[in-house]
């Protein structure tokens, strides 16, 4: 397929097949996107990367969904054009960051321009910058699905399993902007229980320890309530002994074990909620309500952490897809599409 030219054409970076980054992933110009119906135009400022992303380049799990594919699913930037019934959407020249770009559709956030449903797009507040906004997303609107998918968290108790990574660090934040009255974390030694204690952990455990119970002596021998879990089948034998009665586990990877062994009468007894966690096909409202509290959360208090691992221009994209990929980063990767 050749790469179109003409004056409406923009920067972006895509694939036509599936594979290794630095084989498929070009970069130069497509054409520029115009927005649909309900649909706004962003000019982007900076495109996060996800593992997610990765995967489907790679092909790891997800079929070539398009002929050509521009990754990237987060960004943030600045509203250019709305189409035909987006007028309540924020208007033109606003600031603002999205998520679901690439998620049902071929034009990521990988490029100069993208095009994404108006319910994609949220205010970013001023001072919070785009490369700040780009890291939301994915990370933040999982975190809070995971957290409040269930109710209100004033007064609960809380574990956040890998409280140093993209997600568990926003659910540590998220859970005491929402009222939790203990938050507690796991971690590895170093950063990432730095991170997490930075977050607003009220304790971190290291994963080396005897994680349940030193759960279960910082919550009074009670247990918690609500469970975010980064490896429903790798920390199977943690969340399940250490949840309250009614309590919830919502988990969104199971990288350790796929397909677990839980304690089905143990759980019965406590009434407990196994909830899993997809973002892009969560129901409407609740992405809706996601987006709406991790603006007001931006809004209050003090700066909030966001941990970008290292920027890359865009002709870069490649490098930056292998850093994720590389694992060890400490937050989210980040592309400049104006870089």
């Amino acid at each position: 397929m050749p790469v179109p030219t003409g004056p409406l054409e923009v920067r972006a970076v895509f694939y036509d097949r599936q594979g290794a980054a630095a084989e498929v992933l070009r970069f130069g110009e497509a054409p520029r996107p115009e927005p649909g119906p309900g649909e706004a135009r962003v000019r982007l400022v900076a495109s996060g990367v996800n593992p997610a992303d990765c995967k489907r380049r790679a092909g790891q799990g997800y079929g070539m969904e398009f002929p050509r594919v521009i990754p990237n699913s987060d960004g943030a930037g600045l509203v250019d054009a709305l189409g035909p019934g987006a007028e309540g959407t924020p208007p033109p020249g606003s600031r603002v960051w999205l998520y679901n770009a690439q998620r049902g559709r071929p034009f990521g956030t990988a490029a100069e321009f993208t095009c994404v449903p108006a319910d994609c797009l949220a205010p970013l507040p001023e001072g919070v910058p785009f490369e700040a906004g780009a890291c939301l997303g994915i990370p933040a609107m999982t975190a809070h699905r995971c957290l409040f998918a269930d109710g209100p968290l004033s007064g609960l108790s809380v574990l956040v399993t890998g409280g140093g990574g993209a997600v568990g660090n926003y659910a540590v934040q998220l859970a005491r902007w929402g009222g939790a009255a203990l938050v507690l974390a796991t971690a590895r030694a170093g950063w990432q229980a730095e991170d997490a204690q930075a977050a607003g952990a009220h304790a971190v455990i290291d994963r080396g320890e005897d994680v349940a119970a030193r759960v279960m002596e910082a919550s009074g021998g009670r247990g918690v309530d609500r469970v975010v879990e980064v490896d429903f089948g790798g920390n199977a034998a943690v969340w399940s002994a250490v949840l309250a009665n009614n309590g919830v586990v919502a988990a969104y990877a199971s990288g350790g074990d796929p397909a677990p062994a839980i304690p089905f009468p143990s759980l019965m007894r406590r009434n407990v909620t196994v909830r899993t966690v997809m973002l892009n096909n969560a129901p409407l409202a609740a992405r809706r309500q996601a987006q709406a509290d991790i603006v007001a959360w931006l809004r209050e208090g003090p700066p909030r952490l966001h941990r970008i691992a290292g920027t890359f221009p865009l002709a870069q994209t490649a490098t930056a897809h292998a850093a994720v990929e590389a694992g060890g980063k400490r937050g989210t990767v980040v592309v400049l599409p104006t870089g």
